[in-house]
């Protein structure tokens, strides 16, 4: 079985991984950061809410994007700690996240609500696209031969 630790590319796919978890943190916190975005994007979306109705989406919205950033920054931590340790598998373990993170950002990109309009503001929906394009540079590199 062949293990990463001689690899070249390791290094860079370590730097790129924690490039993305940093992304993963940045896009993560934006939620919380830009609430007011998010309350705009609502109150354009359902005219006939309440300020009650549209702060129980933002904080349900909000709730959702945390859960998905911590979930993605474990995956980023996870897979550069078995990168770290030499596994051959890591290559597997990274591209099944990336796999997964790229469903979870198209979702966030085109799901719509009930209203007709994607769910999610666009802002932030492109920031959980950006964390999955470092993801996909560092399969590359894993996957990529020595020599």
């Amino acid at each position: 079985m062949t293990t990463l630790a001689a690899r070249p590319n390791k290094q860079v796919a370590l730097a790129t991984m924690y490039v993305g978890a940093g992304l993963t943190v940045i896009a993560t916190l934006f939620a919380f950061i830009d609430r007011a975005g998010l309350a705009d994007h609502i109150r354009a979306g359902y005219p006939a809410y309440g300020p009650g109705e549209i702060d129980s989406a933002v904080i349900a919205y909000t709730v959702i994007l945390s859960v998905v950033g911590v979930l993605g920054l474990l995956g980023w931590l996870g897979t550069v700690w078995v990168v770290r340790i030499g596994k051959g598998w890591a290559r597997w373990l990274a591209s099944g996240l990336f796999v997964i993170a790229g469903c979870v950002a198209l979702a966030a990109l085109t799901v719509q609500d009930t209203n007709g309009e994607v769910g999610l503001a666009p802002l932030l929906g492109w920031l959980q696209v950006l964390p999955c394009v470092v993801g996909l540079a560092a399969v590359v590199l894993l996957w990529r031969r020595a020599g």
